[in-house]
C-alpha cells in the first residue's frame, strides 16, 4: 500500500472512530477531517491515473522495441527495419533502446569547420523526415566526434570544442526544421570515442563524425 492510500485509510479511521465517540470532538475538527480524506482521495487518484499513462507509454515504447527486433530477426538490415534506410551506418541497440545513424564529417563539414556544407541538407531532410513520421516525440542526441589530430589551424581551441560546434550546428538544423528543442541536445565527444584506432588516415576519416541517437526507452 502506497503513502497516499494509508494516509486515506488513516483518516477514514480517525473519521470512524470520532463518529462512535460522538460528542468528544468538535464538529470543526470532524470536518476538517473530512476535508482532508477528500483531498487525499483526489492525491490518490490522480496517482494512479499518472500511473495508468506511464504504464500505457511504456507499454509503447517496449513495443516499438520488439517491433524493431522482429524486422530484424526477419533479416531486414538494421537501416530497412529503422526506416533510414541503407544509405547510412545505422546500428541498433536492443538494451540500450537506441538507433544510432553515423554521419561521417565529410557529408557534413569541410575540415576544420562547423558550418554544414550546401550538399548536406539532402541527408539531413531525409533523416529529419524519418525522425517525425516514425520516431515523432523520442529523445534525440546529437553527438559530435572528431579523430586524435591536434588542433592547428583553426579557430577552435581544441577537438572537444570542434566537436560541440559541430553538433550544436546539426541541432539547430533540425530545430529550424520542426525537431522540437525540448525533445534534442547537443553532445561534444572530441576524440574520446573513436570507432577504430586513429592509425591510418581511412581509420582517422571513420572516426570523424556525427551521430545521430534516437531513444526509444
Amino acid at each position: 500500500m502506497n503513502t497516499i492510500s494509508k494516509k486515506v485509510t488513516n483518516v477514514i479511521i480517525c473519521i470512524a472512530a470520532m463518529s462512535l465517540l460522538g460528542g468528544c470532538v468538535s464538529q470543526k475538527k470532524y470536518n476538517a477531517l473530512n476535508v482532508e480524506k477528500e483531498n487525499l482521495k483526489g492525491l490518490l487518484e490522480r496517482e494512479q491515473t499518472e500511473k495508468g499513462q506511464l504504464a500505457g507509454q511504456l507499454a509503447q515504447e517496449q513495443q516499438t522495441v520488439e517491433e524493431l527486433q522482429k524486422k530484424l530477426a526477419q533479416r531486414q538490415s538494421v537501416g530497412q527495419a529503422s526506416g533510414f534506410g541503407d544509405k547510412y551506418d545505422v546500428a541498433f541497440d536492443a538494451d540500450a533502446g537506441t538507433v544510432t545513424v553515423k554521419l561521417q564529417n565529410e557529408i557534413l563539414f569541410d575540415p576544420g569547420k562547423a558550418a554544414l556544407k550546401r550538399s548536406a541538407s539532402g541527408d539531413l531532410n531525409h533523416i529529419l523526415e524519418v525522425l517525425k513520421s516514425q520516431y515523432s516525440g523520442r529523445q534525440v542526441d546529437i553527438v559530435g566526434h572528431t579523430d586524435s589530430d591536434p588542433i592547428k589551424k583553426s579557430q577552435w581551441k581544441d577537438n572537444w570544442q570542434l566537436s560541440t560546434e559541430r553538433a550544436l550546428t546539426v541541432v539547430r538544423y533540425m530545430i529550424d526544421h520542426g525537431i522540437a528543442k525540448e525533445r534534442i541536445r547537443a553532445v561534444g565527444r572530441g576524440d574520446s570515442k573513436p570507432i577504430v584506432p586513429n592509425t591510418s588516415a581511412s581509420n582517422k576519416a571513420k572516426n570523424r563524425r556525427v551521430e545521430i541517437v534516437v531513444h526509444m526507452k
